[in-house]
């Protein structure tokens, strides 16, 4: 997240026995803010490293760390993104299953919140931001499947006008086989939308459930790089029962993470892309987003006299 912000300081100038006028000055405050995820090479999630454990760099540049913290309690706001095109009509009922029990597993009355949208030839939201656990399983059971598949337009919808909120802790579930015959939208556009609104995508491929693939190797691979891209995790059970372990998966790194802020050493404010790096002393593996949008710059002007 990009904490755009900026001290005025203002300064009144006597101008030799006329009268007052005023001077704004703009500090630049901005912090770049970066939640982050840390495991062995076989997959275990590693909780209890501090601040001198890491090392943060922007375009290759070094950048020094002004906060730290571990990330158990934040407020998760999680948007449910289900696939019900025809394609995956045979294996719904497990995505149901599996999703109803994340949900009532993760979801803090009062704290974290979680709004449920399907796709196939549109896009519907089935019910808004809600922290009730009950209401948000009602739905996901009353789902049926039919239809084509729109899941970058999905994706990019969702990202654009759902999660595009001020709120800190963002994550996107996408449950699919990948197979996207209808979109106008890429997964380039996908990947960018979620950098610009800190949504983390974790994304649970049910390809290789059944007796038949539906997707293609190819598709697993987008969902892999929108997960890779964006600091969230992808999936590919090849066995209904691995669904449940998966979703459990999701919902202790949610609770296990770290995050670190730096204020940039680039002080252009082109809107250009910047990409992070964020390295563990250890031979751990770090994930997070690949990097950010830089803020654009606004013309300031001083103020008129009085």
């Amino acid at each position: 997240m990009l904490r755009a912000g900026c001290a005025m300081l203002l300064v009144v100038v006597l101008a030799s026995g006329q009268q007052l006028q005023e001077q704004v000055l703009t500090v630049n405050v901005d912090l770049v803010n970066i939640y982050f995820t840390v495991c062995t090479k076989k997959g275990r999630l590693i909780t209890n490293l501090d601040r001198q454990s890491f090392r943060a760099f922007e375009n290759g540049a070094p950048q020094t760390i002004t906060h730290f913290s571990k990330v158990t309690d934040a407020p998760l706001t999680i948007l449910l993104l289900i696939d019900t095109s025809g394609s995956v009509r045979d294996k719904l009922k497990f995505e149901q299953q599996a999703a109803v029990e994340f949900l009532a597993a993760t979801l803090r009355r009062g704290r974290d919140k979680a709004a449920v949208f399907t796709f196939d030839h549109v896009i519907e939201m089935r019910q808004d931001f809600t922290d009730d656990p009950l209401a948000l399983a009602s739905t996901i059971k009353a789902i049926a499947a039919g239809g084509g598949t729109r899941m970058y337009d999905a994706l990019h919808s969702v990202i654009s006008n759902k999660l595009a909120g001020p709120e800190e802790r963002k994550v996107l579930i996408l449950i699919t086989d990948g197979d996207d015959k209808s979109s106008r939208r890429t997964p380039d556009d996908v990947v960018e939308a979620a950098q610009r609104n800190d949504v983390s995508i974790y994304s649970i491929s049910v390809n290789a459930l059944g007796f038949f693939r539906t997707g293609t190797e190819e598709s697993d691979g987008a969902l892999d790089r929108l997960a890779l891209e964006t600091g969230g995790m992808s999936f590919f059970p090849k066995k209904v029962e691995r669904l449940e372990g998966d979703f459990r998966r999701i919902g202790d790194e949610l609770r296990s993470q770290y995050t670190l802020a730096y204020r940039s050493t680039n002080q252009k404010r082109d809107g250009s892309f910047r990409r992070i790096q964020i390295e563990a002393n250890k031979a751990y593996s770090v994930r997070a987003r690949t990097g950010y949008f830089a803020p654009v710059q606004v013309a300031a002007g001083a103020a008129g006299n009085r």
